[in-house]
């Protein structure tokens, strides 16, 4: 584990220091914005790092919106001016690898948001998704397994449902922090998942009746115990 975890932070050392180099190539070449980068290939040959952490790097400014992929043609710069595009670099360096309370912040006002979108936009084909998700978590808490991930899988599937590609996207983005960090204090305990199994089922009703308020209302009432939880975390 401990290796798992030094080697995650390598990694993030690695993908600032070619999100840096980017940034200088910029400025010495003097792109602007819907130039073209050098290929991933070219851009790993001359930083000295695998393709694996140019290709991290380039996905990260990409998902900050400062680079734009086009399949079969290349990475460009996105239309962002230099100031701007150096400031939100000088952020994107800055930050840490966010801790757990702030990513049980950031889940519970996402969630409470998507779940009153899927309420509204939710289709057959998603409740087929959301009831397949629930029925593997039941399972697995029955037979007294993990079910860290099909815990996650449902509310993703609330995520999708609600139609918002943006809300999706930061979903999915920091579901793999959450898995993590569940394991690391031992958050899907029996008690929690048990309850787990009845708010679901509360959570998933009130999406299928398109009933928001009481939507946002169960959701509430899942999240509160985690929240009390995650703040009696030393």
């Amino acid at each position: 584990m401990n290796l798992e975890i030094l080697s995650l932070n390598e990694n993030q050392v690695l993908q600032n220091e070619v999100i840096d180099k980017i940034r200088n190539l910029i400025h010495f070449k003097n792109l602007e914005p819907h130039d073209k980068l050098p290929s991933e290939r070219m851009l790993s040959e001359k930083f000295g790092v695998s393709r694996g952490v140019v290709r991290d790097a380039i996905q990260k400014l990409e998902f900050y919106g400062l680079l734009r992929c086009i399949p079969q043609s290349g990475t460009f710069l996105a239309d962002v001016g230099v100031i701007a595009m150096d400031g939100i670099i000088n952020d994107i360096l800055d930050l840490g690898r966010p801790d757990f309370k702030s990513l049980v912040e950031t889940r519970i006002l996402l969630e409470l948001k998507s779940v009153k979108l899927a309420s509204l936009r939710r289709t057959e084909a998603d409740l087929v998704a959301m009831k397949e998700a629930l029925n593997a978590y039941t399972s697995k808490v029955l037979n007294n397994e993990n079910a860290v991930q099909e815990d996650l899988l449902f509310h993703l599937a609330i995520a999708k449902a609600s139609k918002n590609s943006t809300l999706n996207t930061f979903m999915l983005s920091i579901t793999p922090e959450i898995i993590t960090n569940f394991a690391k204090y031992h958050v899907c305990c029996d008690d929690l998942a048990k309850s787990g199994i009845e708010e679901h089922t509360a959570v998933y009703e009130a999406i299928k009746s398109q009933n928001p308020t009481l939507a946002k209302e169960v959701m509430k009432i899942h999240f509160k115990t985690l929240y009390q939880y995650c703040y009696n975390i030393k």
